[in-house]
């Protein structure tokens, strides 16, 4: 079967973004075990040290939050075919994850370090919660990570489905499932220094603040529909049980 020099490209960035996307994650998912992966340390005081990690984090908070608002996607739909958004995404989001973890500045200063069974205990939830992540993903069906379906989807000829509001799994006992799992994530490392402190605080606040972004989003995409739902179901913290609520579908940012 003859292959279109077109869908060459594609697939070699089906590649690209895929094992870019993997690598990066990869990395951070050590990374936010306590593992340090810095490639050049500065002989910077502590708040110097601290000040370069603030940076870090504006910087890949800047770079997530900006490119995957609405009005940037339609901005950069005038310039760059569509089923390549995702990519582009999935690649600016890699390169700026690895800057943060290659030269992320460690300190010495040790707030909290668990030991023994605790330890055990911090290692047991960062994976279980890893396991809520990948559980949330599937519920979601459309969860499109690196932006591999839109390319499929140009190579086939074909056009991605859009997929109702839809409440399953996870879901069902809260909004934004992964939003909290990776929450938990961030804060089950055993060793608790004072720059991971600060990568803590500085994400959680980001997060915290994202959700209520996307939330004004998904108003208005859905309306009515939406407001029901953030009625009966809690946003990031499942603290109350959930009331039944009709099937539908629910959406990444992209879709």
């Amino acid at each position: 079967m003859k292959i279109h020099s077109k869908n060459q490209i594609d697939y070699l960035v089906l590649v690209v973004i895929t094992l870019a996307g993997s690598f990066s994650l990869i990395l951070f998912g050590f990374f936010l075990l306590g593992n340090s992966f810095t490639v050049i340390s500065f002989d910077y005081n502590r708040i110097g040290l601290h000040a370069w990690d603030i940076l870090l984090c504006l910087m890949f908070f800047a770079q997530h939050s900006t490119m995957i608002r609405k009005g940037f996607r339609s901005r950069m739909a005038a310039i760059l075919p569509p089923h390549y958004q995702k990519a582009l995404f999935t690649t600016a989001s890699s390169a700026a994850l690895l800057i943060l973890v290659l030269l992320w500045q460690h300190s010495s200063q040790t707030l909290i370090s668990l030991q023994g069974e605790s330890r055990w205990v911090a290692h047991g939830i960062f994976f279980a919660s890893l396991i809520g992540m990948i559980w949330g993903m599937r519920a979601l069906r459309s969860f499109d990570m690196f932006g591999n379906q839109q390319i499929l989807a140009h190579i086939r000829s074909s056009n991605e489905v859009s997929i109702p509001l839809t409440i399953r799994g996870p879901y069902r006992w809260i909004r934004h499932p992964l939003y909290f799992f990776i929450l938990v994530i961030i804060w089950s490392c055993p060793d608790v220094t004072t720059d991971r402190l600060l990568f803590n605080i500085l994400f959680t606040t980001w997060i915290v603040l994202g959700t209520h972004l996307e939330e004004r989003d998904l108003v208005a995409e859905f309306g009515k529909t939406y407001r029901n739902y953030q009625n009966k179901v809690p946003m990031l913290i499942p603290w109350r049980p959930h009331r039944p609520f009709p099937p539908g579908g629910i959406k990444n940012d992209f879709d």
